[in-house]
């Protein structure tokens, strides 16, 4: 099955590092074809961001995103430019903290930044806390997968943070928190 997948937020929220992941995941752990795509320039740092990944079961023939189902959004500026002409059958995570407008698609509220500061102590964990509730939602690839993608991308050292946040990711779609 073919999912595309966009991502986006402000820079610095680690967007690209997460569609770097998923598709990791998706490639090198799910025995799945995947394409990463991402926006450089001006955004690097503060402005919306975005990357963007195709993940399917058969040989990817073209690696841009035309019409995403799956949207991750980090930032209302990122919803904004990114996300705010969501088709109506595609599927949204927003961090509920930072994204005040809703789409008119179905919307998953995760309190991404909330918990990585709260919970787990670091913001910067955000966007694996987003992926652990990609991943629970949508199953888009295996939680197996994505934990060794995480384990496999993230700083020596941090690794047990990341998997703490990709639980609770994975904790915050489960319980409906």
């Amino acid at each position: 099955m073919r999912h595309e997948v966009r991502f986006s937020g402000f820079g610095g929220q680690g967007i690209i590092l997460s569609a770097v992941i998923l598709g990791r995941a998706a490639a090198m752990y799910d025995n799945k074809f995947a394409v990463q795509t991402q926006v450089y320039g001006p955004e690097a740092r503060g402005g919306a961001s975005m990357s963007a990944v195709i993940i399917d079961d058969d040989p990817i023939l073209f690696p841009k995103v035309i019409t995403p189902d799956i949207f991750v959004i980090m930032s209302q500026e990122g919803f904004e430019k990114y996300g705010s002409e969501a088709p109506a059958d595609a599927v949204m995570l927003v961090d509920s903290g930072l994204v005040h407008s809703r789409p008119g698609c179905r919307c998953i509220e995760v309190p991404a930044t909330r918990e990585a500061k709260q919970t787990l102590g670091r913001e910067i964990v955000a966007n694996i806390v987003m992926l652990g509730a990609l991943v629970a939602s949508t199953h888009v690839v295996g939680e197996t997968a994505i934990e060794k993608a995480i384990l496999d991308s993230v700083p020596k050292g941090t690794e047990s943070l990341n998997l703490k946040a990709m639980t609770r990711g994975f904790e915050l779609i489960s319980k409906g928190e």
